[in-house]
């Protein structure tokens, strides 16, 4: 069973260098989450490294931006690392003619890459990004075009691997979700953020251009996604921080506190043993 904790600096020896995500851990893409971000802050100032390593299918600079909107400190991080970021490779490495399934918000993926958006059925490859309308539809309105598509055999890139995120007091589908409606057709995916291991590789980099030479043993993720942080983490030799009240919160909080029984039988059936956990990151 992870051990609980209530403050980050209790860890301050466990490790030089925190991955830490960002969507439900130090905001919901409206509200800020301010205790989050003065702990980040307080372990910078320790001598920390903080590395956000999030699955935004948008390059670092318009996570800033969405920073600025909504207010989150810059002085809680050293360097950003997006699922976009390293999916631009991959994009690289597809077929030339690419059909752009996601809003239009999304589009900063693809700017100066030497590729061709096109309709779909003069597509080579598909790039999701997520839904249209992420506020009305849901991932199973688009079945049937996934199927049209996967008959076609194109891969389909996945810039956001995360199934579903909190905005605001809601959940909305995200593009993972369309991706595992593919696999489940018989598609083809190609996915480089969390947990894959590009996007840690690329966060890993980063903190090494940092500091120096980091070992694994000295880094800790942070995450409330256990399909994505935890198990991303673990896999690619990171131990990890599983933030409770997250997006699976509502299968282990009664009334208003967290079930640390109900919480552990959680994580055991997610087949994931982070080393520790936390209510909030604080």
């Amino acid at each position: 069973m992870p051990r609980r904790i209530t403050n980050l600096d209790q860890l301050t020896d466990r490790a030089d260098v925190l991955l830490c995500d960002v969507w439900g851990v130090i905001h919901n893409g409206v509200n800020p989450f301010l205790l989050s971000i003065e702990a980040l802050k307080a372990a910078r100032q320790r001598g920390q490294t903080v590395i956000l390593i999030t699955n935004s299918p948008r390059p670092a600079d318009g996570v800033i931006r969405q920073f600025d909107t909504i207010g989150v400190d810059p002085d809680c991080w050293d360097d950003i690392v997006t699922s976009g970021d390293v999916t631009r490779r991959l994009v690289q490495d597809a077929p030339r003619a690419i059909y752009f399934l996601g809003p239009v918000r999304d589009m900063p993926l693809v700017a100066g890459l030497d590729i061709d958006l096109v309709e779909p059925d003069a597509a080579d490859a598909v790039l999701c990004t997520g839904l249209f309308d992420d506020e009305t539809e849901t991932a199973e309105d688009y079945r049937d075009m996934l199927a049209g598509l996967q008959a076609r055999g194109l891969p389909l890139i996945c810039a956001n691997p995360d199934r579903e995120v909190e905005r605001g007091d809601r959940l909305v589908p995200c593009a993972g979700a369309l991706a595992d409606i593919y696999v489940q057709l018989g598609g083809e995916t190609r996915i480089a953020g969390k947990p894959h291991a590009p996007i840690y590789k690329e966060a890993m980099a980063r903190a090494r251009a940092l500091r120096g030479n980091v070992d694994l043993d000295r880094t800790l993720a942070i995450g409330d996604g256990v399909t994505t942080d935890i198990r991303g983490a673990l896999d690619n030799g990171i131990d990890a921080i599983f933030i409770a009240r997250g997006i699976h919160a509502r299968q282990y909080v009664v009334g208003r506190a967290t079930d640390e029984a109900r919480l552990n039988t959680f994580l055991d059936a997610a087949g994931v043993a982070p080393a520790y956990w936390m209510e909030w990151l604080a």
